[in-house]
């Protein structure tokens, strides 16, 4: 297993990359001066190319994104980056998805109703190669036999054939975490996801060897996720503080990162 960091703007560093080395792709970018990322800021249209570029077909990446409220108006930054990725790009918009957030605090207008969730746009170069569905809702009638309903674009509805309801069914497009924990020593970044939403999504598109990627990495906790779960692993920070953060993190988990000192270096200078 490979676990490696890159420390440098995310632009330059996916250039260094070969073309579809990248299984999945798991992130959140900084968006809309949400939070402060030590005045660093990122070019998207170029990273958006960057990344089609490095996904092999069949590839996946997950974009973690929300919008900021201005003068009581949300700026629509996540949808046009979304339809950016495929209209511009080439991607497939496969699934939009929501991270429902519990604990977060009041966010959003004073005139509007707190916002709660960001979006999780799942992107695909192609049909995705790997889908692996978790199904851990529970069903209440588990056990019972039970006839379905179909309705057609001409309007007709019919039965299905009796099936056994299963004890879970594969789960709604809304994902619902509570708020996001790290150990005290490596909470020193403004804005992390929780663990099992990163882990969740490297289960689902992506299998064990395969190559995960963070081009924002941050604290690692897409990287500490992909190890765990027997995936490769390509981290990229423009801050050197945050790549130290992540490595330390990661070594504390029992993972061996290769970094890039020489970069490291350089982006602290």
């Amino acid at each position: 297993m490979s676990v490696r960091i890159l420390v440098g703007d995310a632009r330059d560093m996916l250039a260094t990359l070969d073309d579809g080395c990248v299984d999945l792709t798991v992130t959140s970018p900084p968006y809309d001066n949400l939070r402060e990322y030590g005045g660093y800021s990122f070019d998207f249209e170029a990273i958006a190319r960057e990344l089609h570029r490095v996904t092999k077909p069949g590839g996946v990446v997950v974009w973690i994104v929300g919008d900021a409220t201005i003068k009581g108006s949300e700026t629509g930054t996540s949808f046009r980056q979304a339809l950016y990725f495929r209209d511009v790009c080439g991607f497939n918009l496969h699934d939009t998805m929501i991270y429902k957030k519990m604990g977060g605090g009041a966010c959003g207008s004073n005139f509007g109703y707190y916002q709660q969730f960001e979006y999780m746009f799942v992107l695909s170069k192609g049909r995705p190669t790997t889908v692996s569905l978790l199904s851990d809702r529970p069903n209440q009638e588990a056990g019972k036999i039970k006839v379905a309903c179909r309705r057609f674009s001409n309007g007709v509805i019919r039965q299905t054939k009796p099936k056994t309801v299963p004890q879970f069914s594969r789960r709604y497009n809304v994902w619902e975490y509570g708020r996001p924990t790290v150990e005290k020593e490596f909470s020193g970044h403004p804005a992390i996801f929780p663990e099992a939403l990163a882990r969740d999504h490297i289960l689902s598109w992506s299998n064990p060897g395969d190559t995960i990627l963070d081009p924002f990495m941050g604290s690692g906790t897409t990287g500490k996720m992909a190890a765990l779960s027997g995936r490769n692993f390509i981290g990229i920070d423009i801050s050197a503080p945050y790549a130290e953060l992540a490595r330390a993190r990661l070594e504390a988990a029992g993972i061996s990162a290769e970094v890039d000192q020489a970069e490291m270096m350089q982006a602290a200078e």
